[in-house]
């Protein structure tokens, strides 16, 4: 195991017309943390995949390409032939029980009702690796919640979301650099 090497896992759905929504929010967050080390995925096994050198580190970028509901495939397959431990992951996923664009770092835990999430501690049959979560907030109808989370975020919310997603991924590089634990104090301390 290389204990300089990290995954850096956004969640989200492949297909273009999931592209902008709430759901995607992950694969936001990694797009933006490709573009600021100015790297390209490249179409692999399971995902798209970015690789970079950052500060004496090796930052492999992830998007898994099986649907969220099976994320935890991508995630196994990729730690598994990377060599990375479960510490050295983060998975970014949008959280509905977050308000919008708000931020949270933590080093374990329940997947709550997020599917790829689910799928990820089912496969790795255990719940100790990072993860940031997106807030998308709850601003949908009864009935309403599959509609809103494949939804686009709304004009309104778009300059607080396109802060966030900066934010965020400068959290991937601190979670990489400084650690969780400051990186996780200086998240969840901002909100």
């Amino acid at each position: 195991m290389n204990p300089k090497k990290y995954l850096i896992i956004g969640l989200g759905n492949a297909e273009q017309k999931y592209a902008g929504t709430r759901h995607n929010i992950g694969f936001e967050v990694v797009n933006a943390l490709a573009k600021k080390l100015e790297i390209s995925f490249t179409s692999e096994r399971y995902a798209y995949k970015a690789e970079a050198k950052y500060k004496g580190r090796t930052l492999i970028l992830l998007m898994p390409t099986t649907f969220m509901n099976l994320s935890g495939n991508a995630v196994r397959y990729w730690m598994d032939k990377e060599e990375v431990e479960p510490q050295n992951i983060l998975v970014i996923s949008d959280d509905i029980d977050l308000p919008v664009a708000a931020l949270r770092m933590r080093p374990k835990g329940g997947g709550g009702s997020h599917n790829g999430i689910n799928h990820i501690i089912e496969i790795l049959q255990h719940q100790n690796f990072p993860r940031l979560r997106f807030g998308i907030g709850k601003n949908y109808p009864q009935g309403l919640q599959i509609e809103y989370v494949l939804g686009k975020f709304f004009p309104e919310e778009q300059e607080e979301v396109t802060a966030a997603v900066e934010k965020a991924a400068d959290a991937c590089l601190s979670f990489c650099t400084a650690g969780l634990q400051r990186t996780m104090t200086a998240i969840n301390g901002e909100q």
